[in-house]
């Protein structure tokens, strides 16, 4: 089941955080610096995959720590500007491969929640609404709760029903 919600993604008390990344993302906005500040070793292993395996948009990869807590990374465009620090921008046909991914995963891991931002807006350039059609498409028939922060609220507990 999706829900929209809507107070601080880095709260969640959902098992895995899924956010949107380029290829060799530097993590520097959004969702990504706030992870990669509190896990300066998730990307700098995320680096490392991206230089050994040189991903396509639409692959996911996974970090996890001690505490239990699961990242996982979905590819969603393009390697970005690294000269300036930038993403890539995302792409329709990488979120969609990437989500139709993260379900694959759910059912394989028997992962029990997922909490992740409004994929596709942070690097710009692709309509909610169509990505909102798209998480329905590929993530709709899952029976575990996925909590869309579709409005950040800084410091603020989700409403996360089931949890």
């Amino acid at each position: 089941m999706i829900y929209e919600v809507e107070g601080d993604i880095m709260l969640t008390r959902a098992a895995v955080i899924a956010q949107g990344v380029s290829v060799n993302d530097p993590m520097t906005r959004g969702l990504g610096r706030k992870l990669s500040e509190k896990f300066p070793v998730m990307r700098d292993e995320f680096q490392q995959w991206c230089d050994a395996t040189q991903p396509e948009p639409g692959a996911i990869w996974i970090w996890g720590n001690a505490d239990k807590l699961r990242v996982v990374n979905l590819v969603t465009s393009e390697p970005g500007d690294l000269a300036l620090n930038r993403p890539g921008r995302p792409t329709k046909i990488a979120i969609n491969r990437s989500l139709r991914a993260l379900a694959r995963l759910v059912l394989e891991e028997r992962l029990p929640s997922i909490a992740l931002p409004k994929l596709g807006e942070g690097a710009g350039g692709v309509d909610w609404l169509e990505v909102r059609g798209m998480m329905h498409a590929q993530l709709g028939q899952l029976l575990i709760p996925l909590f869309v922060y579709s409005h950040e609220v800084v410091g603020m507990l989700a409403s996360e029903p089931g949890m």
